[in-house]
């Protein structure tokens, strides 16, 4: 599948990950190199504006309706100030429109392609059946394209269904209420599509959250947060050997890793600054970055630090609340988290700063705290009583899966037990219903989702998880040269469905793997 790279841009890559892929090295040897974060950074051509000075957008919500029409379209927006750009988006923005739900309401999204390529929407996070799940050969072809489904994929894949302009995708929401998102999930090319902007956050609500006095209203924030870079012209600057997203999928040498930008947006604006009350904010944290990866504190500008309490994870509340300082978060994952600014003197600035970031990246955004204001928000000791507890004992098979480089034939790939994707085989098949435990290892970071279902995270290298691990996740992060266990129930619906590394260069040059439940 992955045969578009010469020996050069293979020896290349080993020169990127500090590691060589498909030398006579051993893996420890290899690894003893690994670099420190994975990735590769963009630098902008334009002037950019300093940090804290932007206010932070909040994106329009839809809610209410059992059917929503979203048109997907190309249009020009200031992300920085004075500087127009241009963006593909769901509905017009950047980020799309926040659909918010009730658990167990279904509803049905109508996508339209007006984009000059095919798109693929997933629910990320979604217990979706199959046929809405936004597998990446299920397209939405634009007007004109006829059933040229396969062009510029590499394969063909039998099982696809592709839609002509509009696709209605059924999301039937019977789950535990959390921070989904959605995104393009193009084979070959979802990397370039969320980095010109197709994403977007969707809410899970239900009666039992709502009851517990968890900060809401004005005080509940959701934040995607995302790494960009800018052309001289103001457009957004991606490595692709394509430019037109067409035929040839992949980044240029120096980004095989993983694409880095230099500029750090949340809701789609430049480091920016929200006012606050001095009160609890609960903050809904996404990391929709395309490889960044950051380690999140909230620090006042004396360099005192405010806790972090975390209240849930991917799939929703944590049996009982977490107390952080700092908080890692790999791309697609998400954190509930609430930070308390009632201590904070008025007229202090609380700044949200990546300890993985150098330069301007280590910045995120701001909270200036600019009044007093009633407080009647709490944190309950006990937040959920239904996660899953499922047991080492009830697992009816385990699995070892690595997620390394590596090479094929005469080319290179991001590889899920030694082999690239390929749509027509199937990697893994279980039964609805059956508990697994997944053992998995990665060689640099690789954050690695399962479509359907969550999963808990059992043990790392060895040893406890780590305090971030808590609850009920969809994407775990695999540091360089780890481990991990994690153990899952395969229910829901039956149906071809897929796991793969969320580093979405990772996953375009073949870091993906089918999963058939029957």
């Amino acid at each position: 599948m992955r045969d578009r790279m010469s020996r050069r841009q293979v020896l290349g890559l080993g020169g990127a990950l500090g590691l060589v892929a498909a030398g006579g090295l051993s893996t420890a040897a290899a690894l003893s190199r690994r670099p420190a974060s994975t990735g590769a950074e963009l630098r902008s051509a334009v002037p950019l504006p300093p940090a804290f000075q932007v206010p932070l957008p909040m994106p329009p919500v839809l809610s209410g309706a059992d059917r929503y029409e979203i048109v997907q379209k190309e249009v020009t927006a200031e992300i920085l100030p004075g500087v127009p750009t241009r963006l593909w988006t769901y509905g017009g923005t950047f980020p799309g429109p926040t659909i918010e739900s009730r658990r167990g309401h279904a509803i049905t999204v109508a996508h339209r392609n007006e984009l000059p390529v095919p798109t693929v929407v997933h629910l990320h996070g979604g217990r979706t059946p199959a046929t809405s799940d936004g597998y990446p050969t299920d397209l939405v072809l634009p007007a004109g394209w006829g059933h040229m489904s396969q062009m510029g994929h590499g394969m063909h894949d039998p099982l696809a269904v592709t839609s002509e302009v509009t696709r209605e995708y059924a999301f039937p929401l019977d789950q535990r209420p959390t921070l989904l998102w959605y995104h393009d999930h193009r084979m070959d090319f979802t990397a370039p599509a969320i980095w010109r902007g197709l994403a977007g956050m969707h809410l899970v609500r239900d009666d039992a959250e709502e009851s517990l006095g968890l900060p809401s209203g004005p005080r509940e924030l959701p934040l995607m947060i995302a790494d960009r870079a800018f052309a001289a012209d103001g457009s957004l600057a991606y490595p692709s050997i394509d430019p037109e997203l067409m035929t040839q999928p992949g980044v240029e040498e120096p980004y095989l890793a993983g694409v880095l930008g230099d500029v750090i947006l949340v809701n789609g604006a430049p480091w920016p600054v929200q006012d606050v009350d001095a009160a609890r904010y609960r903050l809904r944290i996404l990391n929709a970055s395309n490889a960044r990866h950051y380690d999140l504190e909230a620090v006042l500008d004396d360099g005192r630090r405010l806790d972090l309490v975390q209240i849930g994870a991917d799939q929703g509340l944590l049996r009982a609340p977490v107390m952080h300082r700092n908080l890692p978060i790999a791309p697609a994952e998400r954190y509930d988290v609430i930070v308390d600014f009632g201590q904070v003197p008025l007229g202090s600035r609380v700044r949200i700063v990546n300890r993985m970031g150098t330069g301007r990246t280590r910045d995120v955004m701001a909270f200036s705290v600019v009044r007093k204001a009633a407080d009647r928000s709490r944190i309950p000791e006990v937040l959920s009583d239904d996660l899953p507890e499922w047991q080492r004992s009830e697992a009816v098979r385990v699995r070892d899966f690595s997620f390394r480089a590596g090479q094929m034939g005469d080319g290179h790939g991001w590889l899920i037990g030694g082999q690239p994707f390929a749509p027509d085989r199937t990697d893994v098949t279980t039964r609805l219903g059956d508990v697994e435990i997944w053992r998995l290892v990665a060689d640099v970071h690789h954050p690695v989702h399962l479509h359907l279902v969550g999963f808990r995270v059992l043990s790392r290298g060895g040893r406890a998880p780590l305090p971030h691990d808590a609850g009920l996740k969809d994407t775990v992060s695999l540091r360089p040269g780890e481990s991990a266990e994690i153990i899952t129930r395969f229910d829901g619906y039956r149906g071809r469905y897929l796991f793969h590394c969320h580093n979405a260069e990772h996953e375009d040059m073949g870091m993906m793997a089918n999963l058939e439940i029957t």
